[in-house]
C-alpha cells in the first residue's frame, strides 16, 4: 500500500462500509417502524424511493458541475453528511413526536446524498492512488461494500432479535460508528489528485463519444443484473420455492452477498483482464436467472440465487475499471455518470420484476397458464419476474463481448504500430 495515500485509502473503505449501512438500513426496519409508528408499506416503500432519487440526483449534478466543486473538501465531508442523516434519522421520534416519518424522510434524504457522493467520489480517489494493479484495488473497494452489507444484515436481524425492534434507535448509533471512523480518518489523509473537466463545454466533449455511452450501458445492465436479484431473491425464495421467510432472508440476502463479497475479493487478490471476466460473469448470471426462474427443485433454485452473486460481482466495479481506462482525464466526471447508469439500473430492474409479478397475479391469462403449470399465480408472477430478470444479463453479455473484442482490436493495432 502506498503510505503516502494509506490513511485514504482507509478512509474509503470506511466510506464504502457507510454506504452498506445506508443503502439496506431502512428496508431493515420497515416491520419495526410499521409496528412502533403505523406507517403505511406506501410510504416506508418511499423512503426507498427517496434514497434512490437524491443519490441519482447528486450522481448526475456531479456528472455536469463536478468542475465547481472543491473536490478533495467534499471527499472528507462525505461521512461527516452520513453521520448528520443518521442523527436526524435516529432522532426522528424526539424531533418529530407527532409526524416521526417526517424525521425519517429528513434523516434518508441527508445520508442518501452522502451514499450519492459516496458513488461519485471514493472510487475515483482509489483509482487517483497509484498501484501496480487498479483493477485489484477496485475490486477491493467494492468487496468492502459487499462484506459490509453482509454484516449490516446480519447484525441488524440479531439485534432486532436479541433487544427488541423497540431499541432501533441504538442500533442506528452503533452503526454511526463506521462514518465516525471515516470522518476521522479523512481528517489527517492526503487526497490524491483528480481530474475534472474544466468546465461544462469539456463535460459535452465526452458526451459525444460512443465508447462512453457503450459503458454506461454496461454499468446499466450490471447494476440491473446485481440489485434485481439482491432485492427479489428473499420473496423469490419464500413464494417460489416455499421456503420459509426466516431462511429467505438469511440465503437470500445474506448469502447472496456473501458470494458477492468473495467474488470481489477474490478478484482483488488474484484477478486480471477484467473484460473477460465481466463477459463471462453475464453469461454464469445470466444461467443462474434461468436455472431460478424455471427450476422445480427447491435446493437448485436456492443454489442458482445465491451463485448469481458471485457471477455479478464484478459487473459493475469492473465496468468502472473499463471506463477509466477508455476515459483517463474524464476523472470525476466519468465516475459520477457511470454511477448514474447503474443506480438508474438498480433501480429499473427491480421496478420492473415487481411489475412483472403483479401482472401474472392480475391477468386471466396468466392466471390460466399458472394453473397449467401446476403453480399458484403469486408464484408462477414471481418466476416470470426472474426470468424477465434473466434479459438484464443476457443484454449485457452482448454489451462486454463487444467491449472485449474492440479492447483486443485496439491491441493487436498498437502492436502493429509499435512494430
Amino acid at each position: 500500500m502506498n503510505n503516502t495515500f494509506k490513511r485514504a485509502k482507509l478512509a474509503c473503505y470506511a466510506t464504502n462500509v457507510t454506504m452498506a449501512i445506508v443503502v439496506n438500513l431502512s428496508p431493515l426496519l420497515f416491520i419495526t417502524f410499521r409496528n412502533l409508528y403505523e406507517i403505511s408499506y406506501s410510504l416506508l416503500g418511499l423512503l426507498v424511493l427517496t434514497n434512490f432519487i437524491t443519490q441519482l440526483s447528486v450522481d448526475l449534478i456531479f456528472s455536469f458541475f463536478s468542475h465547481k466543486f472543491n473536490i478533495p473538501l467534499t471527499v472528507k465531508l462525505t461521512p461527516v453528511i452520513c453521520l448528520i442523516g443518521l442523527f436526524f434519522f435516529t432522532m426522528a421520534p424526539i424531533f418529530f413526536p407527532s409526524n416521526v416519518y417526517l424525521g425519517l424522510l429528513l434523516g434518508t434524504v441527508i445520508f442518501s446524498a452522502s451514499s450519492g457522493l459516496v458513488e461519485v467520489l471514493i472510487s475515483p480517489v482509489i483509482d487517483a492512488i497509484p498501484s501496480e494493479n487498479p483493477e485489484r484495488e477496485m475490486s477491493k473497494l467494492h468487496s468492502v461494500y459487499a462484506w459490509g452489507t453482509v454484516f449490516v444484515v446480519i447484525f441488524s436481524t440479531l439485534f432486532i432479535k436479541l433487544f427488541g425492534g423497540e431499541n432501533w434507535q441504538y442500533l442506528v448509533l452503533v452503526f454511526a460508528f463506521a462514518p465516525l471512523v471515516a470522518s476521522v480518518l479523512f481528517a489527517g489523509a492526503k487526497i490524491p489528485e483528480m481530474s475534472t473537466p474544466e468546465n461544462t463545454a469539456g463535460t459535452l466533449k465526452f458526451l459525444k463519444r460512443g465508447e462512453l455511452w457503450i459503458c454506461v450501458l454496461a454499468i446499466f445492465l450490471g447494476g440491473a443484473a446485481e440489485c434485481t436479484m439482491a432485492q427479489w431473491a428473499s420473496g423469490y425464495i419464500e413464494i417460489a420455492l416455499g421456503i420459509p421467510k426466516i431462511y429467505g432472508d438469511i440465503f437470500g440476502v445474506a448469502i447472496f452477498g456473501l458470494t458477492l463479497a468473495l467474488g470481489r475479493s477474490l478478484y482483488a487478490k488474484y484477478g486480471k483482464n477484467v473484460t473477460k471476466i465481466l463477459f463471462f460473469g453475464s453469461i454464469g448470471a445470466f444461467v443462474c436467472y434461468t436455472v431460478a426462474a424455471v427450476s422445480n427443485i427447491a435446493v437448485l433454485g436456492l443454489i442458482a440465487c445465491a451463485l448469481t452473486g458471485f457471477f455479478v460481482s464484478m459487473l459493475w466495479p469492473g465496468t468502472l475499471v473499463v471506463a477509466s481506462e477508455k476515459f483517463p482525464t474524464g476523472g470525476v466526471f466519468i465516475f459520477s455518470l457511470m454511477a448514474a447508469g447503474g443506480d438508474l439500473g438498480a433501480s429499473v430492474g427491480p421496478q420492473l420484476v415487481g411489475f412483472i409479478a403483479d401482472s401474472a397475479i392480475l391477468n386471466p391469462r396468466l392466471i390460466e397458464l399458472a394453473f397449467k403449470f401446476g403453480l399458484t399465480p403469486e408464484s408462477f408472477g414471481m418466476r416470470l419476474g426472474i426470468l424477465v430478470g434473466a434479459l438484464f444479463p443476457l443484454t449485457a453479455m452482448f454489451i462486454y463481448f463487444y467491449i472485449l473484442k474492440t479492447k483486443k482490436s485496439h491491441k493487436e493495432l498498437k502492436n502493429e504500430s509499435d512494430i
